[in-house]
């Protein structure tokens, strides 16, 4: 039995060097990116399970979004998709240009299928935002992170770094991200800003800016001045019904195969 789990590691880790020169020539467009993570944080800070996230939001020292993160697969499962982060300047009042991400973890068992979620993730410390400068780190290692609730209000006082908030058309309801690597994307970076940055040049030092960006970040600084939720006591009734028919919005770009996401966390 170990000479079986140890050729399966062998023939794992092979496999991921094997298409680790695949990552950096796949067919994503960074703008198509940025415009699909400003329809995932809208679809979901505006929906009625998600006012957690939109309280969040308001106070939020940063922000990543995944607008397409893959999960699954046979023998070695895991999550893994292409996102952006931006932080909020107090003194200027505004968000950062974005600077690219990925996010991957791998996990040894037998799993089937696989799920496509839309994950937004806020960094509600200082801390959150300095671990991201990092050139990879996990979270709840580097950061703690917790899954932010669904729902109407609150359950319990949450003191994470991060607070994850997913959401997926398939059988799949949330996803952990306990352990889960987040990568700096220099690629992405240099691509679409037209000169190799690191996250900290582009988010503390604004060497650069792309009008491609200002969208979403006005999206979200909009969120800070959104008026809070009421408070619900359980012996009120309830307020206006959600709306009918709402259907999840087709994921976007920036999806990681199962044999992308095994390279980036080797």
């Amino acid at each position: 039995m170990k000479r079986f789990a140890t050729l399966l590691l062998l023939v794992f880790w092979a496999f991921s060097g094997a298409v680790q020169g695949q990552l950096l020539t796949r067919d994503v467009d960074p703008q198509q990116l940025i415009d699909d993570a400003r329809k995932t944080v809208n679809e979901m800070a505006r929906h009625p399970d998600y006012e957690v996230l939109l309280d969040d939001l308001r106070t939020a020292k940063g922000v990543l979004i995944f607008p397409r993160v893959i999960r699954g697969g046979f023998f070695v499962g895991g999550s893994g998709g292409l996102g952006v982060f931006m932080a909020w300047d107090e003194a200027r009042g505004d968000y950062s240009p974005v600077a690219f991400y990925s996010l991957g973890s791998v996990s040894l068992g037998v799993q089937f299928g696989g799920e496509v979620a839309e994950v937004v993730i806020v960094a509600r410390t200082q801390n959150a935002v300095d671990s991201l400068f990092a050139t990879a780190f996990r979270l709840g290692g580097d950061a703690s992170v917790a899954a932010g609730p669904v729902g109407a209000g609150r359950s319990a006082t949450v003191a994470a770094d991060f607070l994850s908030y997913a959401r997926s058309q398939g059988a799949y309801v949330g996803m952990s991200l306990e352990g889960s690597r987040l990568r700096i994307r220099d690629d992405f970076n240099e691509a679409y800003y037209g000169e190799k940055l690191r996250p900290v040049h582009i988010i503390e030092g604004r060497r650069v800016d792309n009008p491609g960006t200002h969208a979403l970040r006005a999206d979200l600084a909009g969120f800070r001045q959104a008026p809070a939720a009421p408070a619900r006591p359980e012996e009120a009734a309830p307020d206006v019904m959600p709306p009918q028919g709402f259907e999840p919005a087709e994921p976007g770009s920036g999806g990681l195969t199962i044999e992308e996401l095994d390279a980036e966390n080797i």
